[in-house]
């Protein structure tokens, strides 16, 4: 099985769901989705963050909730 690209760990940043390898919250790149930024955008302020990162985490949480749906 695949590792989650967005991760949870208690010690990093209280438990806010972060990409994998990164303390950068998932929750920042939909809040820069949200009030109209780009993805381009969003990873030239955390480049720590890649675009395929990116790409994946937003695939996961969408497979996520089309689950959760059905």
């Amino acid at each position: 099985m695949m590792q989650s690209v967005i991760v949870i760990d208690a010690n990093i940043l209280g438990g806010e769901p972060v990409f994998r390898g990164t303390r950068v919250p998932f929750k920042v790149l939909t809040d820069y989705l949200e009030g109209g930024d780009t993805l381009d955008q969003f990873l030239e302020q955390y480049p720590s963050v890649s675009r395929e990162l990116a790409i994946a985490a937003i695939e996961e949480a969408r497979t996520s909730l089309v689950s959760r749906l059905r």
